[in-house]
């Protein structure tokens, strides 16, 4: 088991925030609500994502039903792509950050699975029960992902003279997005920021190993 002890406790760790925050608000909000934690610039806003990360949609039942089942099949992909890193001796970061995308996939795939079995209908004017008696709001693998933070950094409005959107309002970060979301991200744009390093430094640890071998 050496060399799997930190990915899997990130991927545990990273799994119990993200399922923990969204029993939280699935049980204790109503759709839309939401409230400040730090002023007008962080707030806890709850709604359900039908589709993607970050609010985007895939269109239709269908749509749905074929993303769920792509994502499951993504995580089976990555899931295995890190086994085969961590037997390999993969650059130990890289592995950290694979690891923070499979935890936040399978997060989000979590929601999508189970969440419409086994709660009741999230609405503006309803909390959501568990496991309710009359069985939950929808099927396996059409269940809506939770979400939940919401960084509004900047409301403002374009200059007149600007392209396309010129005198129209807009605000950043407008986005709401989840913990799984965020896994997600930080794992992505820590492995293109460090790419580079990593390999190279995979690259000079099997140089190494070659010249011992050779010299032996």
């Amino acid at each position: 088991m050496k060399g799997y002890t930190k990915p899997v406790l990130l991927i545990v760790i990273i799994l119990l925030i993200d399922q923990v925050s969204k029993l939280w608000v699935k049980l204790n909000m109503t759709i839309g609500q939401e409230f400040k934690v730090l002023g007008d610039k962080f707030l806890i806003h709850f709604i359900e994502n039908p589709g993607m990360a970050y609010g985007m949609e895939f269109g239709g039942e269908y749509g749905k039903l074929f993303l769920s089942v792509f994502r499951i099949i993504a995580v089976i992909g990555i899931g295995y792509g890190l086994h085969y890193m961590v037997k390999n001796k993969y650059n130990r970061g890289f592995i950290l950050n694979v690891a923070l995308i499979f935890a936040g996939a399978l997060g989000n795939i979590i929601d999508s699975a189970f969440y419409g079995m086994i709660f009741s209908e999230s609405t503006p004017y309803q909390k959501a029960v568990l496991f309710p008696e009359g069985g939950g709001y929808t099927t396996f693998l059409h269940g809506y992902v939770v979400d939940m933070l919401y960084f509004p950094l900047i409301d403002g409005t374009f200059p007149t003279w600007f392209p396309i959107w010129g005198g129209e309002e807009f605000k950043f970060f407008r986005p709401i997005f989840n913990v799984a979301d965020s896994a997600i991200s930080v794992g992505v744009f820590l492995i293109l920021i460090f790419n580079n390093r990593y390999f190279k430094e995979e690259h000079q640890e099997k140089q190494s190993a070659h010249s011992e071998v050779a010299e032996d």
